[in-house]
């Protein structure tokens, strides 16, 4: 194939210029509580506000390769570790006005990952943090916009009753990146990571309620997850007592399938 040429006479300034940036939202699961990893912005606009780590893609790099440089610098995570992550891509998000500095278009990732160290700010941002997400995120009711650029720094901690704001459009960036990772769960035997070495189904039926946000029948589950040939398998020895007064509980480990046939949908309508 022939090298392609620039046509002659092409003004490339004859388009308004705009910029590119990633944003990245995180989830883990800690003290049986998922969590998001925010960040500080030690800059304006939105100065003092907390955010998704992210930033502007530079003019020789790929979206992908500025996500995981983002990630690293703002958070304190190792370049091997935030290498190592898989982020997928969630969508582009273009609305003029997102950003008031200039036309910004993002494109995010999401990613949900367990045993992730606690991180510390750099690069722009001021702090990082893992933040439980139902101090940013509450279902139901409609996403609403980011605070105005001009409003006051957001507090580390949510009013009583109430969330804490984040820059921008990352509210609904964090919102849509929730269904996504709830969704992951339902076709991925990814829930397993977040369970120790061996478990019980108890304990794996626990990170589905968590990452979930809902309450899954027990006897239905147990049933779900023993047919879905290699979710999981059973570990030979003497099973493991429950914390309760319950017979002892059987244990399993992780088993050979990465993708789960048929999958494993939420319930409607149960909530936590």
């Amino acid at each position: 194939m022939n090298t392609p040429r620039v046509p002659d006479g092409y003004d490339p300034s004859a388009f308004t210029p705009f910029a590119v940036t990633v944003d990245l939202a995180v989830f883990t699961v800690r003290h049986h509580h998922l969590h998001v990893l925010l960040v500080e912005r030690g800059l304006e606009p939105y100065l003092g506000a907390w955010a998704l780590p992210g930033g502007f893609v530079l003019p020789r790099e790929s979206a992908g390769q500025a996500a995981r440089r983002e990630l690293a610098e703002e958070t304190g995570l190792s370049e091997h570790t935030a290498g190592a992550l898989h982020l997928e891509q969630l969508r582009t998000y273009s609305d003029p006005d997102r950003d008031p500095r200039m036309r910004v278009v993002s494109v995010a990732y999401a990613a949900l990952v367990p045993d992730l160290p606690e991180p510390r700010g750099g690069g722009d941002a001021a702090l990082a943090r893992w933040t439980d997400l139902s101090q940013v995120l509450r279902p139901g009711p409609p996403r609403g916009a980011g605070p105005s650029p001009t409003d006051p720094p957001a507090s580390p901690s949510p009013a009583p009753g109430g969330l804490v704001p984040l820059a921008f459009d990352h509210g609904d960036i964090v919102a849509d990146a929730y269904d996504r990772i709830g969704a992951k769960l339902e076709y991925s035997c990814l829930a397993t990571a977040f369970c120790p070495p061996e478990f019980t189904l108890g304990e794996l039926r626990q990170v589905y309620e968590t990452v979930w946000g809902v309450e899954l029948d027990g006897p239905n589950f147990r049933r779900k997850v023993l047919a879905t040939p290699g979710f999981v398998q059973a570990v030979d020895g003497p099973p493991r007592r429950t914390g309760g007064r319950g017979k002892p509980a059987a244990l399993y480990r992780a088993g050979a399938a990465t993708t789960l046939h048929p999958p494993l949908l939420r319930p409607e309508g149960r909530t936590a």
